[in-house]
């Protein structure tokens, strides 16, 4: 049983469209994995969300740009003596490999999967409150009753143009994450503020509190400060309130 929450919040759009995608692949990778025919449907549901997203921004681009930037701080690494070069080589090769599978992707991500009569019949009508019911697309209803490993040949043949972006997402905010070491702080009568340094831009704050203090962490911020109010949640139907208590909890401040 976990013993702490973990709140993350992103300080910039890019970071902020990186997270969403990448709770997005993991709730497919989920529903994938059902057996059901809502299990179905939901993976369905989570792809045209993914597409929506790929569809309003250049996201191939931004991300080979974060790929050699994490490549070119971690290569000033290589001459250090405290640095496991082995491991760092390793990892330099996994960066450059992915930047350079996004290189060779041609197109826009996404666009073969439109491709498919059938998900150009669903994505048509998701946008109408249930409006796949079986009347609706009787052809999405007898995919859905179809023998699972024909369902799974058709995720896999949907899935594959975001496979080197689900890679990229997963290093470079994996390094993000592992870029600061948590800090004990205290929040006092429920309030934390920090001035940010311009020089050293910060992309995603990570607070964690512990599970017995029966408060949740409401972040905001931007490029020169965050602030951090410990909220209790309302018994009836009332909103949250901010704690007086004083709270302590980690706070890490990835920058990399």
């Amino acid at each position: 049983m976990n013993t702490q929450t973990t709140y993350e919040f992103p300080l910039n759009e890019r970071i902020r469209v990186f997270m969403r995608l990448e709770q997005l692949f993991q709730q497919l990778s989920h529903f994938m994995a059902g057996d059901s025919v809502f299990d179905k449907r939901t993976a369905v549901d989570t792809l045209l969300d993914i597409l929506v997203i790929f569809s309003r921004s250049d996201l191939k681009s931004e991300l080979i740009k974060e790929l050699e930037r994490h490549a070119k701080v971690l290569g000033l690494l290589s001459n250090s003596q405290d640095v496991d070069t082995q491991k760092l080589q390793a990892i330099l090769q996994e960066l450059n490999q992915a930047s350079r599978n996004l290189y060779n992707t041609s197109g826009k991500v996404g666009a073969s999967v439109m491709e498919s009569g059938l998900f150009q019949s669903i994505s048509q009508r998701s946008a109408i409150p249930g409006g796949t019911c079986s009347f609706d697309l009787p052809a999405f209803h007898y995919w859905l009753e179809q023998d699972r490993d024909e369902q799974q040949k058709d995720f896999q043949q949907w899935t594959l143009p975001f496979a080197d972006i689900r890679i990229a997402i997963d290093l470079i905010l994996g390094f993000i994450r592992q870029s600061s070491v948590p800090k004990q702080e205290i929040a006092q009568a429920g309030f934390f503020q920090l001035a940010l340094d311009k020089a050293h831009p910060v992309q995603l704050l990570r607070v964690g509190v512990p599970v017995s203090v029966g408060c949740f962490a409401e972040i905001s911020g931007g490029k020169h400060r965050f602030s951090i109010r410990f909220m209790k949640p309302s018994n009836d139907e009332n909103r949250p309130t901010q704690t007086q208590a004083d709270i302590s909890f980690t706070l890490s401040r990835c920058a990399v």
